[in-house]
């Protein structure tokens, strides 16, 4: 296999590549996003190591870069533990997965595994390839103790069985695609495909084809035809997650197949009856997205026949216990080692925290810790340098009755205005420090109708 390794110390690059070549990995260095483009466009990778802070274009925007270039060529991020809330949105953007240095060789190597069988085989048959990111029990789903999460249950229960489009809203990390795969598994539609589909990973020019396939010759690069992944799913489900970053374009043509049943390959002029059921997911406002024309209120109102909300993981805490058992029960049989209990010092660390990467967060940490550990406990020794030191800002102004989205953008706001004003509001300088580009920070101020 080839792996990619982007970082800009040629002393880590070193390391980390002569360690992978004797574990059998042929292995190509970069020291720059840049350069790494050219390495990709040169020679044929199977993975990307990339580390987040690189000289000009940071780890991000190569994510992004790579997702246009080559959207089944999975990435990992590297980053220190201080850039949590990076790695989080690198899973956004398209990323398969973050690890945080110090590396840990036999964790990276899991990780890597993971992304390389999830390459070779795709995510559409029945969930059999997912990556757990969430709440899997003996049922398929954790319930949780608390009456939020009883009810969310019941609306789980509730849906799957019928044929509406569920529109799941959720933080990153909430486990919104794990719960799609249980509406699927409890539906009559269990025993067909389940195919998932990361919006946000699709290019603008290829993202139609994707869906709804392609004729030979339709475009530059169509050198044979293509089945989309609708007509892939055919008598199953598919999801959509970050469905909000659709192109505008496309959003029609998937409201006309919402519509018909029927699906138009492009180039072609002969129509496809589908029977699909789409669930979709996003952790963006749609409203704020129609509000600014960018998402079509039609296409919401098709997508959101029945909504699921689902909580981040600090308004979870009295559900801790029973993530924490089953993601160490997980990395337990991944790993090949004993099963571990948390000392009291470690659960009041985690009962403290804000979890900004919620679930996925909670499973890497275990499962490094879990990786770690040489006796019968994880300690704090067994956590990453600085763990549970953030937690994000409070909002200035708390009200009780605020939902879960409106308490996220309450968050967002305070964290946007208290980096402008840490960066005596020069929009550039507060951009980078938000790990947003100029032009999403322009759309958040005037969101949320930030004078800056």
């Amino acid at each position: 296999m080839n792996v990619l390794i982007v970082d800009d110390d040629p002393a880590f690059n070193k390391m980390l590549g002569s360690y992978l070549e004797r574990k059998n990995y042929e292995v190509h260095s970069a020291h720059s996003a840049d350069s790494a483009i050219k390495v990709l466009e040169k020679n044929h990778i199977d993975l990307v190591l990339t580390d987040f802070k690189l000289p000009g274009t940071d780890g991000l925007e190569l994510i992004t870069i790579i997702k246009k270039k080559a959207p089944g060529l999975p990435v990992i991020l590297i980053t220190n533990y201080s850039d949590i809330r990076t790695a989080v949105d690198s899973i956004k953007l398209g990323a398969f997965e973050f690890v945080t240095k110090p590396i840990i060789p036999e964790e990276l190597l899991a990780t890597m595994d993971m992304a390389l069988k999830q390459k070779t085989k795709p995510r559409d048959q029945n969930g059999k390839q997912e990556e757990t990111h969430a709440t899997e029990g003996k049922d398929g789903f954790i319930k949780g103790t608390t009456e939020e999460a009883q009810q969310l249950w019941e609306h789980v229960s509730v849906v799957a069985p019928t044929h509406l489009s569920v529109l799941i809203l959720g933080e990153s990390g909430t486990g919104k695609e794990n719960v799609a795969r249980v509406i699927h598994s409890k539906s009559n539609r269990a025993d067909k495909p389940f195919i998932a589909l990361d919006c946000g990973a699709l290019s603008k020019d290829l993202a139609a084809s994707e869906l709804f396939g392609h004729k030979k010759g339709a475009f530059t690069g169509a050198l044979s035809d293509k089945k989309g992944q609708f007509e892939l799913a055919n008598g199953g489900t598919i999801f959509l997650d970050e469905v909000g970053n659709l192109p505008y374009d496309v959003q029609v043509k998937l409201l006309r197949a919402l519509q018909e049943r029927k699906i138009r390959a492009v180039g072609s002029d002969q129509e496809t009856s589908i029977d699909v059921r789409l669930i979709s997911a996003t952790n963006d406002d749609l409203m704020k997205y129609m509000e600014a024309d960018n998402f079509r209120t039609d296409l919401y109102h098709r997508l959101n026949e029945f909504e699921i909300q689902l909580p981040p993981l600090r308004n979870r805490m009295d559900d801790l216990q029973l993530f924490c058992d089953y993601f160490i029960r997980m990395a337990a049989d991944e790993l090949g080692k004993s099963l571990k209990l948390l000392t009291d010092d470690v659960k009041d660390i985690f009962r403290n925290y804000d979890w900004p990467g919620n679930l996925r967060e909670l499973r890497n940490i275990l499962r490094r810790a879990v990786l770690l550990s040489t006796g019968d406990e994880i300690t704090t020794v067994h956590l990453p340098a600085g763990f549970g030191q953030r937690t994000s800002p409070e909002p200035e102004h708390s009200n009780a009755n605020l939902n879960l989205r409106e308490a996220g953008m309450t968050r967002e706001k305070v964290l946007i205005q208290r980096a402008l004003k840490e960066n005596k509001y020069n929009k550039s300088a507060t951009a980078k420090a938000l790990n947003i580009d100029r032009s999403t920070l322009y759309r958040k101020l005037k969101d949320y109708g930030i004078d800056a």
